[in-house]
């Protein structure tokens, strides 16, 4: 533990009634003979107080969590973490780990350099390390009982010890935890870095603030930005192999912030029924490629919709039909298809008049985000092509109303959309360590008071899963995500109603006469099935 500021801590201590001055006195005397000793721990082996209360109070005074360890608290194999070495080098204990978060004890909180060796080593793992502190003597007696236990070889191999190797290891890391996105963001006094994974955003390090303009200088460098320019930037990393990064710089009130898109080249595209899509085949035909028409899959970012997006159109992709997307980036290429990239100089809007001049069946339109765009996607449907693209809104029927505030008309909107599917994505359950049980009491009558409302039966009698958490799901108790989804199909009824100028609570309730079933429903069903968690489904949909 760190004593740097002995009389401050003897003084606290005093003043806190926990040891007298005589005592600190005495632990002085001996600090003479044993001066490699720290106060706190010379306290400890005098045995002048309550060991507990002793370090509970020096963890406080230093600004950490002071805990007595011992090798009952255990619960982890320490060299499935650190290796024996680094640990002792340390004096670093992991000590618990749960839901993607490892305990680690300290000898000495306050070493930067060696609490951000054993961070970057975890966060290897996946792990977000929480600090505590402890007294040396109990570090060393319980690292000396594990002297025979076989070492972890993982070691950083050198790579963090220059900004390149730093800035190599976060993006390494990255990919190798399957984020999605990193935040490598300046804070007041420090860089803070976060990963989304699963569609989940943590913490994974802090870096030292002396290095943010090191690190910054390298990020641009590496994504072809400007270095001189203190403003919002675009660029692309392309060193790693089969990954596209998506770089993107933001100034804040403490410097530059980035985030790196991780974007997998040429990676395989999912199924639509493998992505979570409810309902037969039969009826997911009926739903989509109508001459004519436009299919739109609305939600809010990062819910899944390019995903979708490409499994239709990999679905419908045949060599006696022309495809052609235009997309903002092209993030997968697919054999087959004609894929034009938006950039600076272009438009949706102009893009896709000159793809209607490429003789093509089907469109895809990336997004849908003005009316100039949706009036032109309309006129493809409405002249013998099938167009497919997305919107930003909250649920299938919502599309109707956002397209209206659009300014496109509802004789057009009626006549030419087709189906609007809306998605979520919620994290699976790891199939490597959840753990079956019976529904409990609550979680019936939530499912009942769904089912009741939306006129649909639910099998209470089904088993659910709790996520536990594993080495292969970082301890979070989840792996990967699956989609859920609402389809509206316009009806002719729906259509009337459209045209008529009715809001959305009137549609919705023709809708629900219907096939149509909420989010929530599918929801319900996934959680039914072992696939995710009533927690997790809450989480993502806010219903009880």
């Amino acid at each position: 533990m760190d004593i740097r500021k002995r009389q401050p801590i003897g003084v606290e201590l005093v003043k806190r009634k926990i040891v007298t001055e005589r005592d600190i006195e005495n632990a002085l005397a001996y600090q003479k003979e044993h001066p490699d000793k720290k106060i706190g721990d010379i306290l400890y082996l005098l045995d002048v107080c309550d060991p507990q209360t002793l370090i509970e109070a020096i963890g406080e005074i230093i600004g950490s969590r002071g805990i007595l360890l011992n090798a009952k608290m255990l619960k982890v194999k320490l060299t499935d973490y650190l290796s024996l070495d680094v640990a002792k080098k340390n004096k670093a204990i992991p000590f618990e780990v749960s839901l993607g978060k490892v305990k680690v004890c300290f000898a000495n909180t306050v070493n930067n350099k060696s609490m951000d060796m054993v961070r970057l080593l975890l966060l290897n793992k996946g792990l977000v390390m929480e600090s505590y502190i402890t007294f040396e003597s109990d570090i060393d007696r319980i690292l000396n009982s594990l002297e025979g236990t076989p070492a972890n070889h993982l070691t950083t191999s050198g790579r963090n010890d220059t900004i390149t190797g730093l800035v190599d290891s976060i993006i390494k890391t990255g990919i190798e935890r399957r984020a999605s996105d990193i935040h490598i963001e300046p804070m007041q006094n420090e860089v803070r870095v976060r990963y989304r994974i699963d569609g989940e955003l943590f913490t994974a390090v802090t870096i030292e603030k002396e290095k943010q303009s090191q690190i910054i200088g390298r990020l641009k460098a590496i994504s072809n930005m400007h270095q001189e320019k203190q403003e919002s930037q675009d660029g692309r990393i392309l060193l790693y192999e089969d990954y596209n990064i998506r770089a993107s710089s933001q100034p804040n009130v403490y410097g530059e912030k980035f985030v790196l898109r991780l974007l997998k080249k040429n990676e395989n595209i999912r199924n639509i029924f493998e992505l979570g899509y409810p309902g037969t085949e039969k009826e997911f035909r009926k739903s989509i490629n109508k001459r004519n028409s436009i299919t739109i899959i609305a939600a809010p970012t990062g819910e899944g919709k390019t995903t979708s997006l490409y499994s239709i159109i990999d679905y419908l992709n045949r060599p006696e039909i022309n495809i052609t997307t235009i997309e903002d980036p092209v993030e997968i290429r697919i054999k087959g298809l004609n894929q034009i990239e938006i950039d600076k100089k272009s438009s949706f809007s102009n893009s896709l008049r000159t793809v209607l001049r490429q003789d093509p069946d089907i469109i895809l339109v990336g997004e849908i985000r003005d009316k100039e765009t949706g009036e032109i996607a309309i006129q493809a449907g409405q002249t013998g092509h099938y167009v497919l693209s997305t919107i930003h809104t909250i649920d299938s029927i919502e599309v109707i109303t956002r397209l209206r505030k659009m300014g496109l008309s509802d004789y057009d909107i009626a006549s030419t959309l087709a189906t609007s599917i809306s998605q979520r994505l919620v994290r699976k359950v790891c199939p490597e360590c959840r753990r079956e049980r019976e529904l409990n009491e609550d979680e019936k009558r939530i499912i009942q008071e769904v089912g009741e409302k939306y006129n649909v039966s639910f099998d209470l009698g089904a088993k659910t899963y709790d996520a536990i958490g594993c080495q292969r799901c970082n301890n979070t108790g989840y792996y990967d995500r699956i989609g859920i989804f609402e389809i509206l199909d316009i009806t002719e009824e729906i259509k009337l109603d459209i045209m008529n100028g009715k809001s959305s609570i009137e549609i919705k309730k023709e809708a629900l006469k219907n096939n149509y079933k909420p989010l929530i429903i599918d929801g319900i069903n996934k959680v039914l099935q072992g696939h995710t968690t009533l927690e997790e489904l809450n989480n993502k949909l806010r219903f009880y």
